[in-house]
């Protein structure tokens, strides 16, 4: 092979930070085993990754898609009764890791691929996340009137889907806000 040839190859653009966080966080998604929704976090602070979180249950116990989906079979909407999952969602175990580990997450933000629910939201203040970069919506009003209620800085960054179906089986991708 020339010189020549072995120069020719194609070079991809940087990614913005936003984007390469938000891509980190369909990535640690892929690990998620929920049969309804495969959701990734990734909490950050000045540029550098402190915890990464996906949804599933808890360490030791069998996974949602080899148990079946509890709030599938009773019906469940999405965005309610959160109770019923047998699951760990993903920022809860983006929060977890960082107490497991002895990480502070003052003043850190969280890149996550679907606006948080509401026990989610509480737990992200009272851990001192500042700022959340979502990508997709999710069905739950009283997230909304919390984050309102605290000051929590939220901003929608969107991936585009042909990105998105680099990480997530077109099934697996839900839009429901």
């Amino acid at each position: 092979m020339s010189e020549d040839e072995d120069l020719n190859f194609e070079i991809s653009r940087r990614p913005s930070v936003d984007e390469y966080f938000m891509r980190m966080a369909y990535l640690v998604a892929t690990r998620a085993t929920c049969t309804r929704r495969k959701v990734g976090a990734v909490v950050v602070k000045d540029k550098h990754v402190l915890t990464t979180g996906y949804n599933g249950p808890p360490k030791g116990l069998p996974h949602c898609d080899v148990t079946g989906c509890l709030r599938e079979k009773l019906n469940i909407p999405s965005g309610e009764r959160h109770e019923l999952c047998r699951g760990v969602h993903a920022e809860q175990n983006a929060i977890i890791q960082a107490a497991y580990f002895g990480v502070s997450l003052k003043g850190a933000s969280m890149y996550v691929t679907n606006y948080p629910c509401s026990v989610c939201i509480k737990m992200i203040i009272n851990a001192g996340i500042v700022e959340v970069i979502y990508d997709e919506g999710y069905p739950d009003d009283l997230a909304k009137d919390i984050v309102e209620e605290a000051g929590l800085k939220m901003r929608r960054f969107q991936l585009d889907e042909e990105t998105k179906r680099c990480y997530l089986r077109p099934s697996n991708m839900v839009n429901e806000g």
